[in-house]
């Protein structure tokens, strides 16, 4: 049986496409894969994350935080794509004056779905791992109250702690916030 052969894009190709796209897609190993939208849950997940990081990096931190929007680079797994939050401390980097594409990014989020669960534990963590600047990765359920917490230790190796507690708050070395779980969950099952 033959298969269509899939088109290979460039990240050129790929970035004058998606600045010009209503709609956003990533880019993985030379393909444009279309994102789809989220649910309820996920979008008042992660925007209680946004508005809780946002409310604790005001200020005198030296961190900016975006939420889904902001385009992340991940050059050696070929990667363009788009976490649910994002942070970055220090200045960041960008691809080029679009000011668009990040390059540093410190802290990434993802929200779990039934769709992207296997990518955003393995190879999109795998990727964002030969990040230099990537230190922290929460993964957050959407389905009931549980979050993945993985923190980059100074060998290199990464320690995961997880947590199902609605009344516990997680650390976040990295960029020096705590995270009350019942702030990010807030009405998510009501």
């Amino acid at each position: 049986m033959a298969t269509e052969p899939k088109a290979h894009f460039s990240p050129e190709d790929y970035l004058a496409f998606e600045r010009q796209s209503e709609l956003k897609s990533e880019y993985v190993g030379g393909e444009i894969v279309a994102m789809t939208g989220a649910s309820r849950r996920h979008n008042l997940i992660a925007g209680n994350l946004f508005a809780n990081l946002h409310s604790q990096l005001k200020g005198s931190k030296g961190c900016e935080v975006y939420a889904n929007d902001m385009r992340v680079r991940v050059p050696a797994a070929d990667l363009y794509t788009y976490p649910d939050v994002v942070v970055t401390c220090g200045e960041p980097r960008f691809e080029d004056g679009e000011l668009d594409t990040l390059l540093n990014p410190v802290l990434i989020a993802e929200v779990l779905s039934k769709s992207t669960e296997s990518y955003d534990r393995g190879n999109k963590f795998a990727s964002y791992r030969t990040l230099p600047s990537f230190a922290e990765y929460l993964i957050l359920a959407q389905d009931r109250v549980h979050v993945e917490h993985s923190v980059r230790q100074p060998d290199g190796g990464w320690l995961l702690t997880e947590t199902s507690d609605l009344q516990s708050s997680l650390v976040l070395p990295s960029i020096g916030c705590t995270l009350p779980l019942a702030d990010v969950y807030d009405r998510v099952f009501s």
